[in-house]
């Protein structure tokens, strides 16, 4: 029969509706039902594109003799963590500290208040049981000296989710970050460190940033080198797009494999950027390949992202994506075939498993050749089976991939990326807003019970006024005002900073309040972007104040451990080169047309862009702003301080440090 999992919005939680584990979502019922009965509760928190949460499920959750352990002697709880973050969070913090490491499937024993005793993560099914059999022990032998050791974690928990004090970035403490950032720079392979290596997003979107408020040759580098090298690696899809989670090696050859919409939204925006700042011709083909996978394959029927694309297929990780070099040629025949080897690095020896190779492209191949290879290559992988999908619509992600597929329309004058924007922040705003307050996660169009949090309010808004500015659209300035002002309210701590839930949220062991910018924006930077923006679009100060706060509350963290503090110092970035207010005005025509190509292609990071019809209701950098002799005309204010309106592309490009024929195209 299948457990209380059958009726769960997550996909991950279905996955597990038809264990023999009486599993219970989270929430209030299982821990009185823990109480009730007296005993410890088992809380295993994964996600679906997890490939160990799949190994653990299959070894343990799916035994029968394991399924009678957990029944008879504890309550059990699964949880998504992309649906559940904040619990993640508490318990995530509370392995790190018990344990020294964490990750996922993540395992916790629990007391029935909540207080964690124990703590781990994968477990092969033999241990799983001794650990089961162990813990049973002491709760029933030595029951104080669990509650105990519960308490003290509680505590310890408490004390770790403490920052490091508030600190303002100045454009000294900006400089040393980079340096900081560099040390740890790969010379030869890109990135950050060793392996296994992330796409380091926000710390390439600082790195811009920097370089462009300063012209630092070497903050550009950092992003040419690593931004080139996953690219051209294994990480990258090469045939349809769209980037792994991360690779295990520190070349950038082997995935995991799984595709998740934070890392690509945010990638979008990163290698748009490089594009604008540097001409890449490699960049544009990736924001265009990567923006087209979104659409592709993680756009929902309803128009918002999915989460993510499975690391498995069949239990076999990898499985659709690798090749031999006998496959090649079966696909393309002998010639082409041996020729697609030669260009994707597909060995005979393999560089995965079991003879088979990651597809990487080192360098150009023939452009009368490839593009006929990569279809046919893509066509016949397409008929392989293919990676289950976690088709939960998350807030904060669809608000991250919102602002890189609008300002991937506006700069590369794609439509249709424009109008997904629009279409998912019309779907957000409709099922995820429920009686003025945000929900974390939708399925089918209906809209979860978890409540949002900090970076889904972030995130969001960020979207919405990156939307706002591509469409000239009132409302989305509107949304993004409306989000702000609920966590201003509600998520604030009183001195700067944001926890993570709100004031009304469920209470658990511990109030998280994580500063650091992980694999997305923590809430707390996410928010700080979003109210610099909005401050910027309106002429806010309240706002503007509210965002140099929220970075200064995590400036400590992002001197000691700039790496870990992305997002944080791209904001900073914007606030020291900020606001640069750009409003051109006129009727849609060719004359306003060439003023907004100009006026997108700088790249100041304290750029705010407002285009549209005098006086359009709603938007205030065009209030107040005429036509000049009945032209079209473009409104430049530095740090609220307005030049002279110009009407002429190369005015508008000298004003702005650029040149006119400088666009993407």
């Amino acid at each position: 029969m299948p457990n209380r999992l059958a009726t769960a919005t997550s996909p991950y939680l279905l996955q597990h509706a038809d264990n023999p584990v009486d599993w219970w979502e989270w929430g209030e019922a299982a821990f009185a039902e823990a109480r009730r009965r007296d005993v410890p509760v088992l809380l295993s928190v994964g996600y679906a594109a997890c490939h160990w949460c799949h190994v653990m499920a299959h070894e343990s959750f799916e035994d029968d003799d394991v399924a009678a352990a957990v029944n008879s002697r504890f309550v059990a709880i699964k949880v998504d963590r992309e649906e559940r973050p904040d619990v993640d969070a508490v318990y995530m913090s509370a392995t790190t500290a018990m344990t020294g490491q964490g990750g996922w499937p993540m395992t916790c024993m629990l007391t029935p208040d909540g207080e964690p005793f124990y703590c781990g993560t994968y477990y092969p099914r033999e241990h799983f049981l001794a650990l089961l059999d162990a813990v049973t022990q002491a709760w029933t032998e030595s029951r104080d000296a669990v509650v105990q050791q519960g308490a003290a974690i509680t505590e310890a928990v408490a004390r770790r989710s403490s920052p490091p004090a508030p600190a303002a970035l100045d454009a000294v403490a900006l400089d040393r970050a980079v340096r900081l950032v560099a040390r740890d720079a790969d010379p030869a392979r890109g990135g950050f460190g060793g392996a296994p290596k992330f796409p380091p997003s926000m710390t390439l979107e600082h790195l811009l940033r920097h370089h462009s408020r300063t012209a630092d040759p070497e903050a550009l580098g950092h992003v040419e080198r690593t931004c080139e090298a996953m690219a051209r690696g294994g990480i990258y899809d090469q045939l349809a797009g769209g980037f792994a989670r991360y690779a295990v090696d520190a070349a950038w050859v082997v995935p995991h494999f799984e595709k998740m919409l934070y890392d690509n939204a945010q990638l979008v925006r990163v290698y748009l950027h490089l594009h604008r700042a540097t001409g890449s011709a490699l960049a544009e083909r990736v924001v265009r390949e990567t923006a087209d996978f979104l659409l592709a394959d993680l756009r929902t029927p309803d128009g918002g992202f999915a989460s993510a694309l499975d690391a498995d297929t069949d239990g076999v990780e990898g499985l659709t994506y690798v090749w031999t070099p006998e496959q090649l040629s079966q696909v393309l025949g002998p010639d082409d075939g041996a020729r697609a080897a030669r260009v994707l690095t597909v060995t005979p020896e393999g560089t995965f498993e079991q003879g088979t190779s990651t597809l990487q492209l080192r360098s150009d191949p023939d452009p009368d050749w490839w593009p006929g290879v990569r279809a046919r290559l893509g066509a016949a992988r397409a008929g392989r089976p293919q990676p289950a999908r976690d088709d939960k619509v998350v807030t904060a992600w669809n608000g991250l991939a919102i602002a890189a597929l609008a300002e991937a329309g506006v700069l590369l004058g794609v439509p249709a990326y424009v109008e997904a924007a629009r279409r998912c922040a019309e779907l957000v705003l409709r099922v995820h807003l429920v009686d003025g307050r945000l929900r974390r996660v939708s399925r089918d169009g209906v809209a979860g019970s978890a409540p949002g949090v900090a970076a889904d309010h972030g995130d969001l808004a960020e979207g919405l006024l990156a939307l706002h500015q591509a469409t000239g659209e009132a409302r989305w300035l509107e949304g993004a005002r409306d989000l702000l002002d609920v966590a201003l309210a509600r998520f604030g701590d009183g001195s700067g900073g944001f926890f993570d839930v709100a004031d009304d949220a469920e209470r658990l062991v511990s109030r998280p309040k994580d500063p650091a910018d992980g694999p997305e924006p923590s809430g707390q930077s996410s928010l700080a972007g979003a109210l610099c923006s909005y401050a910027a679009l309106t002429g806010s100060p309240r706002h503007r104040e509210a965002a140099e706060a929220a970075v200064a509350a995590a400036g400590g963290l992002a001197r000691q451990a700039p790496r870990f503090a992305g997002w944080t110092l791209a904001v900073a970035e914007a606030l020291a080169a900020g606001p640069l207010q750009v409003a051109v005005v006129g009727h849609d025509d060719a004359a306003r047309d060439e003023l907004e190509r100009v006026a997108r292609r700088a790249t100041s990071p304290g750029l705010v862009v407002a285009v549209g019809e005098p006086d359009a209701p709603g938007v205030p950098l065009l209030a107040d702003r005429p036509l000049v002799d009945g032209r079209a005309a473009a409104y430049v204010c530095r740090g609220f301080v307005c030049d002279r309106p110009v009407t002429s592309a190369e005015d508008l490009a000298r004003a702005l440090g650029t040149r006119p024929g400088q666009a993407p195209t």
